[in-house]
């Protein structure tokens, strides 16, 4: 049985594939040779389908040649052989030869040896190909998903030159770079997503599910930010004209052989049936549409997995009723989606799917989609691992450079290049502040901001702080000392960089300031009754007898002198402040007395003629009478 499914879904891509004109465009990194001389320049090789490509970035390395075991097909230690690199020295490119067993295993054997890439070399005179992974079994499936350096195919006769140049005993360094492979002529990238709602397909399968999970969240912040434009695919084929009522295209097809998927057990007898899979295929289509058009595409993310997590195969549970509930929970227009999704025994064309095998077909720099899971950022396949960190990284290649989001200067991408000599940066060790900064293009020597203060500087020699709050890192980098509970710094806050010794000290401020001898310099403390002593920092002075020193005049007074004048001081003081208390309540007085006589004026000068202001009183003692 199932020869029969393999033998129909072959039968279909023999015949889709010259209808659609198929172009398979093979993703290439540029290869250049540094040295020898007589090799300099620049080679083609092809991005393996496995491991993580270094997107965006590049590594230099001196290519290594195995006397045994040059095909990988067996693990190095074996021969006794190890790759890894001894601390100061460039990492190891493994050059082994093509034949005998999976490309993904002579990685994987290369890698365990500790080398930090592998160049396969073609066996025959041939265009180069993409090295993608076997049908996985049991033996192959954990490999495969644990492989972590990148890898790439090169032809048969650069292959050979590189062989003798190591066999002639040429140190041969290359440079593998990533930084063209995907495109990047803007601030916003577009990226698609080529998959299959199949949870029962094996390890690939498996690793797109975790990979949905994963990456959810990036892609939902990418997408919420309008950084990235983000548009889901899913691969079907057509059933050749003469098998359309045959049960393998009535089992597997909608639309009478329309749109197929293969069966998901491969057995048309158990299970569900390839349509069964094209349908919600259409469906995962459909919300992404739908979602669309509400200007919230991100929901397809939460829709997929949560599909993924409620209803899967093994539980019977892939069906309309549970994809509706999953549905519902999101808040989607359920009508608007299956209407979307039209009549699957319709004799006619589905347009979203129509679509979806058109885009399958290769347009500009960017080939047929064959291969599932596909990744296409900026209109370029993605070669390697469908893994959180690698996928990030890729997309990130694809903006314009100073214009990635902050998603793309996080942890998760950092290429840890400055664990190694700290990255050739400059770096505080006492304070443990450095200028190295890990990013997914690699490592950038610039002065960091720490607790608020700026630092300044090249990043690569110094780094000093500046501003405000810069003695509270390092001192400021100035010298500073404690004892006997007295701490003396030459930093100052001032907003400047400049160290400067204090009072009582001679240095450059940065790496020491030495005490002064105030007594032996004769700087302090020359009274005829005076008597110097030194301290770290200062100086102590004392008189003879009772007198008492005067720092600020350097001289010495008689106690009872100081105290008799502090008590005239005291006297007059006081007077003067009583005169001022007496003058003042002098003027509250007379401003009193003179108010109080004003008034008593005018009442007495109001009796007898009338004021400004009052009318005048009529008197009718004298008035006439008729």
């Amino acid at each position: 049985m199932k020869l029969r499914v393999c033998l129909f879904v072959l039968i279909g891509l023999v015949v889709a594939l010259p209808v659609s004109m198929a172009r398979f465009v093979v993703e290439k990194n540029s290869l250049s040779i540094t040295s020898p001389e007589k090799m300099k320049g620049t080679y083609d090789s092809a991005i393996g389908n496995f491991g993580i490509p270094q997107y965006g970035g590049s590594m230099a390395g001196n290519v290594v040649y195995p006397k045994d075991n040059n095909n990988g097909c067996k693990e190095f230690n074996h021969f006794s052989i190890s790759f890894k690199s001894t601390p100061g020295a460039l990492p190891t490119i493994v050059l082994l030869h093509r034949g005998s067993c999976f490309f993904a295993l002579k990685v994987w054997n290369a890698q365990k040896a500790g080398a930090s890439a592998v160049l396969v070399a073609d066996d025959i005179d041939e265009p180069l190909i993409t090295m993608d992974t076997p049908e996985e079994d049991g033996s192959s499936a954990q490999y495969i998903q644990n492989i972590t350096i990148p890898s790439a195919l090169i032809g048969k006769s650069f292959g050979e030159k590189l062989k003798d140049a190591i066999s002639g005993g040429d140190m041969v360094n290359v440079n593998l770079d990533w930084r063209e492979a995907v495109p990047h002529p803007d601030e916003r990238v577009e990226y698609e997503l080529w998959s299959n709602s199949n949870d029962e397909c094996g390890v690939k399968c498996n690793m797109l599910m975790e990979f949905v999970k994963d990456f959810k969240g990036a892609a939902q912040i990418l997408e919420k930010g309008g950084y990235t434009q983000f548009t889901p695919h899913y691969i079907t084929w057509y059933c050749p004209q003469a098998f359309t009522l045959s049960k393998q295209c009535k089992s597997q097809c909608i639309n009478h052989g329309r749109y197929c998927a293969p069966d998901p057990e491969q057995d048309f007898s158990t299970g569900y049936d390839g349509k069964d899979v094209v349908i919600e295929n259409l469906r995962q289509l459909c919300v992404f549409k739908v979602a669309n058009e509400t200007a919230t595409p991100w929901v397809w993310w939460d829709y997929v997995t949560d599909f993924q997590i409620r209803c899967p195969m093994k539980e019977k549970k892939y069906n309309k009723e549970c994809a509706d509930t999953v549905i519902k929970s999101l808040g989607l227009d359920i009508k608007k989606i299956e209407k979307c999704i039209g009549d699957p025994d319709a004799d006619s064309e589905n347009l979203v799917l129509k679509q979806e095998q058109d885009a399958q077909i290769g347009k500009g720099s960017r080939g047929d989609v064959t291969i599932l899971p596909t990744l296409v950022v900026n209109n370029r396949q993605y070669r390697g691992k469908l893994e959180k960190s690698a996928i990030l990284k890729a997309i990130c290649a694809g903006f314009e450079e100073t214009t990635e989001p902050a998603v793309c200067l996080s942890g998760d991408l950092q290429t840890n290049e400055c664990l190694t000599s700290n990255g050739g940066c400059w770096r505080d060790n006492a304070a443990n502040i450095t200028a190295c900064k890990d990013t997914f293009r690699g490592r950038v020597c610039e002065c960091p901001m720490v607790d608020g203060v700026q630092f300044k500087g090249d990043g690569y020699t110094t780094c000093e702080a500046s501003g405000p709050g810069r003695c509270k890192i390092n001192n400021g980098g100035c010298w500073h000392d404690a004892r006997n509970g007295h701490a003396f710094s030459a930093c100052s806050d001032d907003g400047g960089v400049r160290c400067q010794c204090p009072t009582g000290f001679s240095g450059d401020g940065v790496k020491n300031c030495e005490d002064i001898d105030e007594c032996k310099e004769k700087k302090a403390c020359q009274c005829p009754e005076c008597s110097c002593k030194n301290t770290w920092g200062s100086y102590d002075c004392t008189c003879s007898g009772d007198l008492l020193y005067i720092k600020d005049h350097d001289a010495c007074i008689s106690k009872t002198a100081s105290q008799g004048k502090s008590a005239w001081a005291a006297f007059w003081v006081i007077l003067i402040g009583l005169v001022m208390a007496a003058g003042g309540a002098f003027l509250v007085y007379k401003y009193r007395i003179r108010q109080y006589m004003d008034s008593e004026i005018r009442a007495i000068m109001a009796q007898y003629m009338p004021l400004d202001g009052q009318v005048e009183v009529p008197n009718h003692v004298n008035d006439q009478r008729a």
